[in-house]
């Protein structure tokens, strides 16, 4: 059976990097290889909202092992990198949490950096893109990006998790929202318990 193609996965500078870094391990825990960009906003909210303070603390938090054999890290600045092409065989890009700054970019196309470059790729390469956006309130502007970026075959997926599963704990949120995105993905994921899980509890 051979290797799936690698996810390509970047994390920008929106408020919800415990998504990102829920998402990164998950992605490895499943042994799917990633390509991984981390914007210069992206890598200071990794900062601030986790106890991580470099690349290196997030290679050391998913594991270093398994880290240099399923994660490889891209420079967001080389628009030339392997991502920027159609021809890297990648199977999803996934962005999370992803600014109302990239949602903008990848709506009007600019790709000034190569999150944004890859994401460009990925649309016109009919592959799936998930934009895990985390912004509120949202202004007019931000809702006509989303739809422009959903018409163009995106899927907007707002980090908003549930509560039917009644959490208790911070981690029990941010894997309810990391467990639809590897659902977007195609990667099998039992993370928490589904709708009809609880239904038939």
């Amino acid at each position: 059976m051979s290797e799936p193609r690698p996810i390509i996965m970047a994390i920008t500078g929106a408020s919800g990097a415990p998504y990102g870094v829920r998402l990164l391990q998950a992605l490895v825990q499943a042994e799917r290889t990633v390509s991984l960009l981390v914007s210069g906003h992206g890598l200071r909210l990794i900062q601030t909202e986790t106890s991580l303070a470099s690349m290196d603390g997030l290679r050391a938090h998913i594991g270093a092992a398994a880290w240099d054999r399923r994660v490889t890290v891209y420079d967001d600045a080389d628009r030339g990198a392997g991502p920027a092409s159609g021809s890297h065989r990648a199977s999803a890009m996934v962005v999370c949490p992803c600014s109302m700054g990239t949602l903008a970019a990848i709506a009007a196309g600019t790709s000034r950096s190569l999150v944004e470059r890859a994401a460009d790729v990925t649309l016109k390469e009919r592959r799936p893109l998930v934009l895990v956006t985390r912004e509120t309130p949202l202004s007019s502007i931000h809702l006509e990006n989303m739809l422009r970026v959903t018409q163009a075959g995106a899927v907007v997926m707002p980090a908003s998790p549930g509560f039917y599963h009644r959490p208790t704990r911070i981690e029990e949120l941010v894997d309810f929202v990391v467990a639809r995105v590897l659902d977007h993905l195609g990667v099998a994921t039992e993370l928490g318990p589904r709708w009809e899980e609880m239904a038939e509890g």
